[in-house]
């Protein structure tokens, strides 16, 4: 809804329509005029009001058909319809709601009275819009990254999710595909990208059967975030058990391709606190996370030899319940940090119960 609402008045009687205006305007409201039914419908379609104000006894249309018509287009069906008429009987109301106005008052109206329907009918509009608004900005966001049941919960309600950026508790996954370029030096580029997007999905696949956000593709490297946007209090352990399942079903891929087709991969999972949101220009702004804890996991995938799952001192103590086996690899030098880190190679998990 626009900052200054602007509202349809639709009636046959000029000296109404005066009323009505005048009453509008000092209310500090937009107005747009009709004074038949198929000049409201056009005026409608032209202008697309926040809210109409329609006769029922009208020429060429009637309110009935101008109502009926206006909730069978889609872009216009969520204009609230007030309907003002001096035929008073139940059933005329009746059918007022019955093609889709929303509320109804009857000749002669007191003004407060006008007033103070229009405000609700405008309020509650405007916060459907803004459900709307955040819906249409959620499934822009998460669509193609996000398990479609998260994407239900995130719809249902919006106002748990924060875009704007926040800085939170959260697991980074990197995976990176090696030999990418070896390939590309040899296999044409349909069938190259053919194997990328194979061996991509796989990875794609592993991190949204644990309900985790497919943060970026970046050539061959993925990144996937855990506990963002819905809370996940065991954020770690779904991570290294997204790691583990793309270790089993990468072997079941490899196993459909000739040798020279495969590529191995690395993997590295840490966690802590980063800032996580909508980053980026204004035309092009992507949810993922930045930070310490997003650099980090970066720096371990790149650590990681082939098929092995690095991950650093926070990580492993989140696993600790999990009955994970690590291998301490000893304090490492992280390119990009001032000191050594702990890290570790993860070996097992313990079975999920209910897999």
């Amino acid at each position: 809804m626009s900052a200054t609402p602007t509202i349809l008045i639709a009636d046959d009687r000029p000296e109404c329509v005066q009323l009505v205006r005048d009453l509008l305007t000092k209310e500090g409201y937009r107005v747009v005029l009709a004074y038949d039914g198929q000049e409201a419908l056009e005026s409608i379609r032209r202008h697309v009001p926040d809210l109409v104000l329609l006769d029922v006894g009208m020429p060429l249309l009637n309110g009935y058909e101008v109502c009926q018509r206006l909730k069978a287009d889609p872009l216009t069906a969520d204009i609230p319809v007030l309907m003002l008429t001096a035929w008073g009987e139940l059933s005329h109301r009746v059918r007022g709601l019955e093609v889709g106005a929303e509320d109804y008052l009857a000749k002669p109206f007191d003004c407060r009275e006008l007033i103070v329907r229009i405000q609700t009918r405008l309020r509650i509009k405007q916060e459907r819009d803004r459900l709307r608004t955040a819906q249409e900005t959620i499934l822009a966001t998460f669509a193609r990254y996000v398990p479609p049941h998260v994407i239900e919960r995130l719809l249902a309600d919006p106002n748990q999710v924060n875009l704007g950026g926040t800085q939170q508790m959260i697991t980074v996954l990197f995976v990176d595909l090696r030999g990418y370029t070896a390939l590309a030096e040899t296999l044409p580029p349909e069938q190259l990208v053919g194997v990328l997007n194979g061996h991509l999905t796989v990875a794609a696949q592993a991190v949204l059967a644990y309900d985790g956000i497919i943060s970026q593709y970046a050539g061959d490297l993925v990144m996937a975030i855990f506990n963002a946007p819905l809370p996940q209090p065991d954020h770690a352990l779904r991570a290294a058990r997204a790691a583990f399942r793309l270790r089993e079903e990468m072997a079941w891929y490899h196993a459909t391709l000739p040798p020279a087709l495969c590529m191995n991969f690395g993997i590295g999972i840490a966690s802590g606190e980063a800032v996580v949101g909508n980053i980026g220009a204004k035309e092009l702004l992507h949810y993922t996370a930045i930070g310490d804890t997003v650099n980090l996991a970066q720096r371990l995938e790149e650590l990681a030899g082939g098929g092995q799952i690095l991950v650093t001192e926070s990580t492993r103590q989140m696993l600790a319940g999990a009955a994970a086996r690590v291998e301490h690899r000893g304090l490492t030098s992280i390119r990009g940090r001032s000191g050594p880190v702990a890290v570790y190679a993860l070996l097992e998990l313990a079975e999920e119960e209910n897999p």
